[in-house]
């Protein structure tokens, strides 16, 4: 073959040159201290230093568990007081005090002063109306005592305030009754409205209360017994028979 029937060289395009990267941007989370605009790169150095020095100052503001400072810190992070007698209790009710001893074993407990007075709290809430309560049910009790002696012994105390229920329920509003039943004088006004037929307190149709069986044989002759049959008269005069028959048993 000759030069002049030869192949052309084939011509190659020129390469163009590869696109520049685009700048480094800071993160956002980043304190622009920390970052180097020119290099468009962290200060890790200097990144690295300010950390270390923010975990000494923490370590030395807030001794770790075991410390000799723990406890001390942690104490007055709480407020508590230096000793027991620090501690600035208000009392809500006059029957209960502060105690020192109390105080005492809160502060060896690490109590702050709030939670100390939560506890005096607590106790006036719920063991001052347990108390009056107590109180009350021993004076009810002292009271019964003397009621008996007073009536001549525990059976013919039993005996007649049978009869004075019985006479208040039939005769007394249920009302008035509660109210007399619950202390010593209330019964004894009974007692005495009971022996004296006192109707002023009685509630409207309210039957007598029979004292023995020949009061029993009279209410029964009674209209309101044998015609009308009223339910309390009827019931007044069960009862009278029923008393009888268990004071005989």
């Amino acid at each position: 073959m000759t030069a002049e029937t030869a192949m052309p060289t084939a011509v190659t395009a020129p390469v163009s040159p590869p696109p520049s990267p685009a700048p480094a941007v800071r993160p956002e989370a980043l304190p622009e201290k920390f970052w180097d605009g020119d290099k468009g790169a962290i200060r890790t150095e200097d990144l690295a230093k300010a950390y270390a020095e923010l975990e000494r100052r923490l370590s030395g503001y807030v001794p770790g568990p075991g410390s000799a400072d723990w406890d001390a810190t942690l104490r007055r992070a709480l407020e508590i007081p230096e000793t027991p007698d620090g501690y600035e209790i208000a009392m809500k009710d006059d029957l209960l005090t502060v105690d020192p001893a109390v105080n005492a074993r809160l502060h060896r407990a690490g109590f702050s002063p709030r939670q100390a007075q939560l506890v005096y709290d607590l106790a006036v809430e719920r063991i001052v109306p347990l108390a009056a309560q107590l109180a009350a049910d021993a004076r009810h009790e002292q009271a019964m005592e003397r009621l008996t002696e007073e009536f001549g012994g525990a059976e013919k105390w039993n005996a007649l305030s049978g009869q004075i229920a019985a006479w208040g329920q039939h005769n007394l509003s249920r009302d008035v009754y509660a109210a007399l039943a619950a202390s010593p004088d209330g019964i004894r006004a009974m007692r005495r409205l009971m022996e004296s037929d006192e109707p002023s307190l009685a509630a409207p149709g309210g039957a007598p209360v029979p004292a023995d069986e020949g009061d029993l044989r009279e209410m029964m002759k009674d209209k309101r017994y044998w015609r009308d049959r009223d339910p309390a008269f009827i019931r007044a005069v069960t009862d009278g028979y029923r008393r009888l028959y268990d004071g005989k048993a």
